[in-house]
């Protein structure tokens, strides 16, 4: 195991109560987690399908569920001090975790992949500056800084946010100034209406996924209270923002993504500030989550292996971008139901252990946790309702029978049996 005194992100260790953060850090850390583009195009969708009343219902049912769902992430991993993968462990087994760190690893480089492209095309065609030339300098930076981990996170993220908010805030203001005012929008019919279900579906699903590894972050908080308020508070400010962004200027000018809105105003600098550091504070998250997995598979430091994730991201960002975005958001229907386990595991069990991690024996291999997360996905994917909702809670319902009333099967003892022989 590697040494946490140099280890300063616990990749295979609980936290320690000397660098866990405060209220400040932890709160602007979350908000540049939820800073996610993708929830703004999310918000042009629910900003053309929905008069901005039921817009604000929607978006506030949809972030409350959220924010009750990580949560619960939050406050576990903030009282043990572990991350995803490490908690996975109690839930699914040594070598059951390895799956989980498995699917959020290729997941999160995937999705760094698409988000470096997503920043070298756009700023390529309104600069003429070379594709290749932006997707290195981006991988690099926003690799460099998932290197140094959560303190270099935490400084990105006190830039970027509030220069996302303000430039991106005064770009919204001129867009509905432009339209006439706010009484305007409020007028807005609709152009392509959804049900509010569908656009309740929508929020929830736009971050469900990244919302699972909120534990990576959080288990440096200092108090539960601290990790429970400013990630609640981060998906109802964040993502709400994010969210308005994208509506207003679907409504305004048909376009979603607030930087797309600035190009159009001619604000080409602040909107290749806010394109870049909007993205870049969900990279290096994504590539840090990814790190901390690939290092719980293989025992390596994570400092190496996000250089080496970050750059086949890097390598493979056009292509992750032209080819394999369905793919991933394909893989985000398995994610959801994993959070559900590891929130069950902790309240079904003896939440003792969870103190004990150095010296905690785990099974190889829990089979009901894998049979939960499967049944759970197959909800997601084929039982009508709100899928993410859907795949977390038949797997919480799914783990806790096949651990509260049923016996070990004979499949499982096999299997675990078989495990052990192989490991």
């Amino acid at each position: 195991m590697e040494n946490t005194q140099q280890d300063k992100d616990y990749s295979l260790a609980k936290v320690k109560k000397e660098d866990k953060k405060g209220f400040w850090s932890m709160l602007f850390i979350m908000l540049g987690f939820t800073f996610f583009s993708a929830s703004m195009l999310t918000g042009g969708t629910l900003g053309a399908g929905l008069s901005f009343k039921d817009f604000v219902i929607a978006v506030f049912i949809g972030n409350l569920i959220l924010g009750i769902y990580t949560g619960f992430l939050a406050f576990i991993s903030s009282g043990t001090g572990l991350s995803t993968h490490l908690l996975a462990k109690y839930s699914f087994g040594e070598k059951g975790s390895y799956l989980v760190s498995f699917l959020l690893g290729v997941t999160q480089v995937g999705w760094f992949g698409v988000g470096i492209a997503m920043i070298a095309l756009p700023v390529h065609k309104v600069t003429g500056i070379s594709i290749p030339l932006l997707v290195i300098s981006a991988g690099i930076a926003m690799t460099t800084s998932a290197f140094f981990g959560m303190k270099t996170l935490a400084i990105i993220s006190f830039i970027s946010v509030p220069a996302i908010a303000l430039l991106g805030g005064k770009s919204v203001i001129d867009a509905i100034q432009s339209a006439g005012g706010m009484k305007e929008i409020l007028s807005l019919t609709p152009t392509n209406p959804i049900t509010m279900g569908t656009a309740i579906s929508l929020t929830i699903g736009s971050f469900v996924s990244g919302g699972s590894t909120t534990a990576d972050f959080t288990r440096f908080a200092k108090s539960q209270k601290i990790s429970v308020v400013t990630t609640v508070l981060a998906f109802f400010v964040g993502n709400s923002l994010m969210f308005l962004f994208g509506a207003i200027g679907a409504m305004v000018t048909g376009l979603s993504d607030v930087s797309e809105v600035m190009f159009s105003q001619g604000l080409i600098i602040p909107a290749i500030v806010v394109l870049g550091l909007n993205i870049w504070t969900t990279n290096d998250n994504a590539i840090y989550t990814a790190g901390l997995g690939f290092s719980n598979i293989t025992k390596q430091p994570k400092k190496k292996i996000v250089l080496i994730l970050g750059l086949l991201g890097t390598l493979s960002s056009l292509f992750l971008y032209n080819n394999f975005q369905v793919f991933l958001g394909s893989l985000g229907t398995f994610i959801p139901p994993v959070g559900g386990i590891l929130i069950a595991d902790y309240f079904l069990h003896d939440k003792e252990r969870y103190k004990h991690f150095d010296t905690q024996e785990f099974r190889n291999v829990n089979v009901h946790a894998l049979l939960a997360t499967a049944i759970g996905s197959l909800a997601a994917l084929y039982v009508p309702g709100i899928a993410a909702i859907n795949g977390i809670f038949v797997a919480i319902a799914t783990y806790t029978v096949l651990v509260k009333v049923m016996k070990p099967s004979q499949v499982a003892l096999k299997m675990e049996s078989l495990t052990n022989e192989i490991s």
